[in-house]
């Protein structure tokens, strides 16, 4: 069976780097259902995987409404679940029972397709203001899998990673400047 059957990468390893994104809506926003079809457009050409999505509008009176989707399948749910499960138990020192068993509380976590819950739900419900759109998605970097896996086989281990955005430039660019200034004065 290849690696593309079994969704796992060359080392064996069936997860790739996984990002929280967080992103806010004002009342002005004019949703036409770009976004869910440029993630499909990367989930298809498998760049990324939508692990879960969670999107909360509150209108100006206050009223919520909550809308969650997941492209994982019953199946991928309760493997992802039990994956982090086991990475977490295993983090925390257990012993190969301990993983086994919090492999199992993951998977079981994750029956309902979820990564997200429902307390988040209500706290990012509460934390942004009426008249906003708040989104919260868990996508998984499938592009990584063979570059970490290269990586790995060279005997390379990870010392660091960050993202850098482009208003990080930007701020960096403007810092520069600003000393800049004040040192030829």
């Amino acid at each position: 069976m290849s690696t593309e059957e079994t969704g796992t990468s060359e080392a064996g390893f069936p997860l790739g780097p996984v990002q929280v994104l967080a992103v806010g809506f004002g009342e002005d926003a004019n949703f036409r259902g770009e976004i869910l079809k440029e993630l499909r457009s990367l989930k298809e050409r498998d760049i990324v995987r939508l692990i879960d999505l969670l999107v909360v509008k509150k209108d100006e009176s206050g009223d919520v409404a909550i809308v969650q989707l997941s492209e994982l399948s019953d199946d991928e749910a309760r493997e992802f679940g039990a994956i982090v499960g086991a990475l977490m138990g295993f983090a925390a020192g257990g012993d190969e029972e301990a993983v086994e068993q919090a492999a199992a509380a993951g998977a079981a976590a994750l029956e309902d397709g979820h990564a997200i819950d429902d307390s988040t739900a209500w706290y990012l419900a509460d934390a942004i203001p009426s008249g906003m759109t708040a989104a919260v998605a868990l996508l998984e970097h499938r592009w990584a899998l063979p570059l970490r896996d290269k990586i790995l086989d060279a005997g390379g281990v990870l010392l660091a990673d960050q993202w850098i955005h482009p208003m990080d430039l930007v701020a960096a660019g403007v810092l520069a400047r600003e000393e800049a200034g004040s040192g030829s004065s």
